[in-house]
């Protein structure tokens, strides 16, 4: 007996000291941070441009403005699985803003994912990727936000569900997940290939959206940018690898380059969440660095493509066949080919090829327009067609435009059509 509790005290005492040492590691700062390194070459105008620049790359609007809202003085509801988060004040506000906090303190929150006091933040806040920016970058971003103008507006709490309130367990969920990283460019590539990683993996955070996450909300190793439900909107992002069905295997880099400046291209239009990102972020991109973007993304390998599950039947290919004739084919044309860029082709479009079907079925039950940029300020729209046709017609045209052309995805149910319209 005694034995035994000597072994159970000493499990005890193990566990004890392997949750403090992963506490420790979850806590803990990178190395001391560097001093900005560009001084009379970079003026202050140039470096706020910069870091106004940045901040359109990072859609840091998104999260921190609400719509018809006062510029960067939060409220963003942000949906995820473990409750609603809010993105805070970020404007020059001393009090209810960043506007006391120093250079040292912004490079904290970005790099080491930490606020001044050393409170850790939420990984909503994309600090893991953001931690890849180089000082002068994050300098100029900060430099950038102090001409924010103030507001006083208080940052909304947060609404999460027990335990994920408990911000001490962030802690273990850094030990896991999170490292501080210095980004360094590949010798063995071009100047334009880094440029292009630079921006997708760190102030662009690409992989928010593109990399699936596992159930404690972290990216999953090994799948980078390979395709993933949006938390929270009910959209699939597909991949940005090199498949050529799923991904951008058969887009060029000028396709690539249209899309996030223009919104609209030759394989496909931005729709979902995708036109506030071009909408706020990617229209405002140089020609070079939307180039290098491309570039980056071609270098990509295949993902690993997964089953295209049930095939269709017979009967419900015929069926969205009329129903596609109907309501589908004045603009999208008989072969699926679409009308240049005003009418996107559906043969190969990459989002109605997905794994998921949910972008296709909201398009139809919802409708859209593309993103309006100075590029396509005035971009065609498709209407809804949620009120003209039930789920199984939905369905049925959904699976027929995901099988035709040369298409091959899954066949799509009524339930699935469903889901959708009550999200």
């Amino acid at each position: 007996m005694k034995r035994l509790l000597l072994v159970g005290v000493a499990v005890i005492v193990l566990a004890g000291a392997g949750l403090a040492a992963m506490y420790t590691v979850g806590i803990r700062d990178d190395a001391a941070p560097p001093a900005y390194s560009k001084v009379a070459s970079d003026p202050p105008e140039a470096r706020i441009e910069r870091g106004r620049y940045l901040a359109r790359l990072g859609n840091c609007a998104a999260c921190h403005t609400v719509a018809g809202g006062q510029p960067y003085a939060g409220g963003t509801a942000i949906p995820t699985a473990f409750g609603t988060l809010y993105g805070p004040n970020i404007s020059s506000d001393p009090e209810h803003g960043i506007g006391s906090w120093t250079e040292d303190d912004f490079w904290q929150a970005l790099h080491n994912g930490k606020a001044p006091d050393g409170t850790l933040l939420y990984p909503a806040f994309p600090f893991t990727e953001y931690t890849r920016m180089p000082r002068d970058d994050v300098d100029a971003l900060f430099a950038f936000l102090r001409t924010v103008p103030a507001s006083d507006q208080a940052s909304r709490p947060h609404d999460l569900a027990y335990p994920y309130d408990q911000r001490v367990l962030l802690a273990f969920w850094r030990a896991l997940y999170f490292k501080a990283e210095t980004w360094v460019a590949d010798a063995t590539q071009s100047l334009p290939w880094n440029r292009g990683r630079y921006l997708v993996e760190g102030p662009g955070h690409c992989a928010a959206c593109h990399t699936a996450r596992n159930s404690l909300g972290a990216s999953v190793a090994g799948a980078p940018l390979g395709g993933a439900m949006i938390d929270g909107l009910g959209w699939y992002a597909p991949p940005l690898t090199g498949d050529t069905a799923t991904g951008l295997g058969q887009w060029s880099r000028a396709d690539i380059a249209a899309l996030l400046t223009s919104g609209v291209s030759a394989r496909g239009a931005a729709s979902g969440p995708m036109v506030e990102v071009v909408t706020g972020s990617t229209q405002y991109l140089t020609a070079e660095d939307a180039d290098a973007i491309a570039q980056y993304l071609k270098s990509l390998p295949a993902s690993a493509r997964p089953s295209t599950g049930a095939r269709p039947s017979q009967a419900t290919m015929d069926i969205g066949a009329q129903r596609y004739r109907q309501y589908c084919v004045q603009c999208h044309q008989a072969n699926g080919e679409g009308s240049g860029t005003a009418w996107p082709p559906l043969a190969g479009n990459l989002s109605v090829t997905a794994p998921s079907p949910i972008n296709a079925i909201r398009m139809v039950l919802d409708g859209g327009y593309a993103a309006s940029t100075a590029a396509n300020p005035r971009p065609h729209g498709m209407p809804p067609y949620g009120q003209v046709l039930n789920d199984n017609d939905i369905a049925a045209l959904t699976t027929y435009i995901r099988n035709s052309w040369g298409n091959e995805a899954s066949a799509v149910t009524s339930l699935e059509v469903k889901r959708a319209r009550g999200q």
